[in-house]
């Protein structure tokens, strides 16, 4: 799509950071001048946002297009990234390497059968005491915009919860003229397993 329409022009585009992003920055939970990883980071806004906010920004996407518009947007910004093509199944970092990650719309999109899988890669790259931020559209958004398959909280639990401690978690209605209806929530990595159920 990235190739078919110019950037500005897509569903998802947003020329600020997420709620999430800001958020999680406001309130100290992703490190101050950290090593942040947006996973599926689209045309950058994120991964621009993080480095005028004194992080070490990093950013992939699949799409060429993506990773070009991202560029060209941080070199009028004027801020250093690292921005990729690459797959959020694969990452292309070494394990134990970032401080945290922000996903702002690529889970949601992965088959579900792999979202277990997503969530050990996430794990891998990110150091003991590592963050992450995620945000998703919501099962109770019936708008046309967003995946097909909108993940209830007890879905992205049951992938995600191996392997991350929730912290918070909170629902952000629709808003009027444009923003699906969605989920964040804010998540350390574990470093012992999960406790097993009762």
């Amino acid at each position: 799509m990235y190739a078919q329409t110019p950037y500005q022009k897509l569903p998802w585009f947003d020329p600020g950071p997420s709620r999430s992003t800001r958020l999680a920055v406001s309130t100290g939970f992703l490190p101050m001048g950290g090593s942040i990883l947006d996973i599926g980071c689209g045309a950058g806004s994120n991964v621009i946002f993080l480095a005028k906010h004194g992080f070490v920004a990093h950013g992939i996407d699949i799409s060429p297009g993506a990773v070009a518009a991202a560029r060209e947007r941080a070199s009028k910004a004027r801020v250093r990234v690292d921005v990729r093509e690459g797959d959020a199944l694969a990452l292309p970092f070494a394990d134990g390497s970032l401080d945290g990650a922000i996903d702002h719309g690529c889970f949601h999109t992965l088959p579900i059968r792999r979202r277990a899988e997503y969530a050990t890669e996430v794990r891998r790259v990110l150091r003991r005491d590592g963050r992450f931020v995620l945000t998703w559209v919501a099962r109770e958004h019936t708008g046309a915009r967003g995946p097909p398959h909108r993940p209830s909280v007890e879905e992205v639990a049951r992938a995600l919860e191996p392997k991350f401690l929730f912290t918070r978690t909170a629902f952000q209605a629709e808003r009027e003229g444009g923003g699906p209806a969605c989920y964040l929530a804010f998540l350390l990595r574990r470093s012992t397993p999960q406790p097993p159920r009762m």
